[in-house]
């Protein structure tokens, strides 16, 4: 098949070179961003003389057929072509003659994959922010709902200090906030148009860069033609925030497969999130946790690739940046497949509140507050550690946990201790009594809980519906 770039060449290209040259198996995916940037583009030619009103009206109307066609499965992108910008282009000129060869008029590939990639992760940055909005919908019900759910907290795996559910929640919930600022801060450094930079050096034709950067949805036009061409920071930038949510969703999972355990039965998994084992009819296996878990190494891949690819590259363009999809297109499918699948997972987990706090109550949980107690009582601190470090070797001994020794055998170890210490390290005590915001307190949790309705309702991507308005 001729190629677009054919004619300074006398000799076929080898059929096993053409294959490893060609992209089309996968940039397919950019059919919709090649169709808009195309729309805008001939638009814009007509606006500034270079086409006339017919050939611009004759190729988009065109060019929307075809994309119809290609939804609709009644046009085929066939893989005897170079990539989607050949494909488009010989549909549309085969349809329309002469006048779809005008369409690449003052353009180069070079900008146009730039434009038509950057579009792409333009919109999969606003389709990952909508998941992490439903994900940090569904904590927030969580949140809601167990405020006096007393659990353990831990530092090292080991139990440390009484929490609650809710509170543990939200450290999650504060993680995939920021996960979403991330998406809007990459939107706001991305969003600016390549397309007019051709190959490297701009173009002699008379174009209005401002007009087609504004019909695309962007703030405006790249400011060096070198740059727009050669630029990928988005695409890494975009990767590493796709690896910090997976980093996020596999450190959740790591804890409800955990909590899942038979050592724990802090939650019981949803039939629906579950699977058994072949030979062990017992098996009730958190599987999608674990995959979540496995796939972030996947995504972490993605961004190690693109990073390698592009540390040794000279400006401008060069063909090893064709390297800067496969990758990512599997890291986006990976993360948002994870997000929807870990978040339908949450919903649906029941949590064992008793066992919660009965897990609490025997991790001596409360043995800070009882070393609190004795230094309200005029006990130095030191002194009030080694104090309660006495009472929990008691209670190792006698299988108790610190609020169901008597009384007596608290004042064996020290006389400070009085009748009120168990109101003291009630576990409801130890938490409430906590009302710094951040803290687990039922009275700062509420606020907190509050503040972030309020963000999720205010909260919103600035990415407009611009397929919307080009293709009407």
């Amino acid at each position: 098949m001729a190629q677009l770039w054919g004619g300074r060449f006398t000799k076929e290209t080898d059929q096993l070179v053409y294959q490893f040259n060609a992209s089309i198996t996968f940039d397919q995916k950019l059919l919709l961003q090649d169709i808009e940037g195309s729309i805008a583009h001939v638009r814009m030619l007509a606006k500034q003389g270079v086409l006339t009103k017919g050939e611009s009206d004759r190729i988009e109307a065109e060019l929307k057929n075809i994309l119809a066609q290609v939804r609709q499965g009644e046009l085929e992108i066939s893989n005897d072509y170079e990539d989607i910008h050949s494909f488009v282009e010989a549909v549309l000129t085969q349809r329309i003659g002469d006048a779809g060869k005008k369409l690449h008029t003052g353009r180069s590939r070079n900008d146009q994959v730039a434009l038509d990639f950057r579009m792409y992760v333009r919109m999969e940055l606003a389709q990952t922010d909508a998941l992490l909005k439903e994900l940090l919908e569904t904590i927030l019900r969580i949140m809601k709902l167990h405020v006096e759910t007393i659990m353990p907290g831990f530092t090292h795996l080991q139990k440390a200090q009484p929490v609650t559910l809710a509170h543990h929640m939200g450290a999650y919930f504060e993680m995939f906030r920021r996960d979403r600022l991330r998406m809007r801060d990459i939107y706001e450094r991305m969003n600016y148009c390549p397309l007019g930079s051709g190959a490297l050096a701009g173009t002699t034709y008379p174009l209005d860069r401002d007009d087609t950067a504004r019909a695309l949805g962007f703030y405006g036009p790249t400011r060096n033609s070198m740059d727009g061409v050669s630029d990928r920071d988005y695409v890494i930038e975009f990767l590493a925030a796709l690896s910090t949510i997976m980093m996020h969703l596999s450190r959740f999972s790591e804890e409800l497969i955990l909590w899942n355990s038979n050592e724990y039965q802090f939650i019981e998994m949803d039939d629906a999130y579950s699977t058994g084992s072949s030979i062990m009819p017992q098996k009730k296996n958190p599987d999608i946790a674990e995959l979540v878990r496995g796939k972030t190494g996947r995504v972490y891949g993605a961004l190690i690739s693109i990073l390698t690819t592009m540390k040794g590259i000279p400006l401008a363009y060069n063909k090893d940046m064709q390297e800067d999809k496969e990758l990512t297109f599997d890291a986006i499918d990976t993360a948002k497949g994870c997000l929807a699948l870990f978040n339908g997972m949450l919903s649906t987990i029941r949590f064992r509140k008793e066992q919660m706090r009965k897990s609490a109550a025997l991790g001596f949980t409360n043995a800070t507050d009882a070393a609190d107690y004795l230094v309200n009582h005029g006990v130095p601190f030191r002194d009030a550690h080694g104090i309660v470090g006495k009472i929990v070797l008691y209670c190792l001994e006698h299988h108790c946990s610190i609020d169901e020794m008597p009384l007596d055998a608290l004042q064996a170890v020290s006389p400070v201790f009085e009748e009120d210490i168990y109101e003291a390290i009630a576990m409801e005590t130890c938490v409430n009594k906590r009302l710094t915001i951040g803290g687990p307190g039922k009275e700062a949790m509420e606020q907190v809980i509050a503040m972030e309705e309020q963000y999720l309702e205010e909260s919103a991507f600035p990415c407009e519906d611009w397929e919307k308005a080009l293709l009407a």
